[in-house]
C-alpha cells in the first residue's frame, strides 16, 4: 500500500512542533544578532581613484595607440600598486604597525569598467586610518612610477575622506539577523518533519488503520482518574446506604 501525505498533516505536524520551530529560530536570531553587535569588529572602507592617462601637452586629441597601451598598463599597476615597493613606503610613511602583507590584505586594487580609472580601496577598523592608508597608497604610488616603468601617466583623481557617521562595510546585523531568521525557521521545520518520521509510536485509530491495513471496529475510551474516583465514591456511598437500611 502506497503511502502518502497530505497538506493536512503537513499542517498537523507543523502546528504539532510549533514550539519546536519558533525555539530555533528565535534562537538563531539571538545568537546572529549577539555575535553581529557585540563580538564583531566593525570594518569601515575608503576609496580612492588614480586615473592612468599620458600627459601631452603638445597633443590636443588623444592617440587610441596611447589610449590601448595605457589600459593594457592598468593591469600591471593594479600588481604594482600591491607590491612591496609600494607598500613598504606607505607603511613607513605612516609609521603603521602593520607588516607589508597584513598590509596587502587590507587593500584591493580594481579598474572601473574598461576606463582607465583605478579604484584603490582600503579596509581597516579605524575609517581614518583607511582613509589615510589608500591617500597614501595614491600619492607614493603616483611618484613612484615614474622611476619603476620611466613613465608619467599618472594622476590622483579623487582621494578616500571620512564621512560623519560614516557606517561600517561589516559586519551587516540586519542582514544576519535576516539570514539567521531564515536559516533558523528552515532548520526548525526540516527538525520537526525529521522528529516526525522517525516517530514510530501509535497513537490514534488512524495509526492503526496504516500500519495494520485493517479497519477499526471499535474504540474502548478512556477513563480518566478523577471520573473513576467518582465512581468509586458512589459505589461506596451507594453500599452503606444499603447496609444501613437493612
Amino acid at each position: 500500500m502506497e503511502e502518502t501525505i497530505s497538506l493536512k498533516e503537513l499542517l498537523q505536524t507543523l502546528k504539532k512542533r510549533l514550539a519546536l520551530i519558533l525555539a530555533i529560530t528565535l534562537t538563531a536570531v539571538i545568537i546572529s544578532g549577539v555575535v553581529s553587535f557585540f563580538f564583531i569588529t566593525p570594518i569601515y572602507q575608503a576609496s580612492t581613484q588614480i586615473l592612468v592617462n599620458q600627459k601631452n601637452e603638445e597633443q590636443a586629441m588623444y592617440n587610441q595607440a596611447e589610449l590601448n597601451a595605457n589600459l593594457q598598463l592598468i593591469n600591471t599597476y593594479n600588481v604594482i600598486i600591491k607590491s612591496p615597493a609600494i607598500l613598504e613606503l606607505v607603511a613607513e610613511e605612516l609609521k603603521l604597525d602593520m607588516t607589508v602583507s597584513q598590509l596587502n590584505s587590507k587593500v584591493t586594487v580594481s579598474k572601473e569598467g574598461d576606463s582607465q580609472v583605478v579604484n584603490i580601496s582600503v579596509q581597516d577598523e579605524n575609517p581614518q586610518v583607511a582613509a589615510d592608508i589608500a591617500n597614501t597608497i595614491a600619492n607614493v604610488f603616483s611618484k613612484e612610477i615614474v622611476e619603476i616603468m620611466s613613465v608619467n601617466n599618472v594622476s590622483i583623481l579623487a582621494k578616500a575622506t571620512v564621512a560623519d557617521g560614516q557606517s561600517p562595510i561589516k559586519p551587516q546585523p540586519v542582514l544576519n539577523v535576516a539570514i539567521a531568521l531564515v536559516v533558523g525557521l528552515m532548520a526548525g521545520v526540516g527538525l520537526a518533519f525529521l522528529l516526525e518520521y522517525f516517530d514510530n509510536t501509535v497513537k490514534t485509530e488512524q495509526d492503526i488503520e496504516k500500519l495494520l491495513e485493517l479497519p477499526v471496529l471499535g474504540v474502548i475510551t478512556e477513563i480518566e482518574d478523577s471520573k473513576k474516583a467518582s465512581k468509586m465514591n458512589l459505589n461506596q456511598t451507594r453500599t452503606r446506604g444499603e447496609t444501613v437500611g437493612s
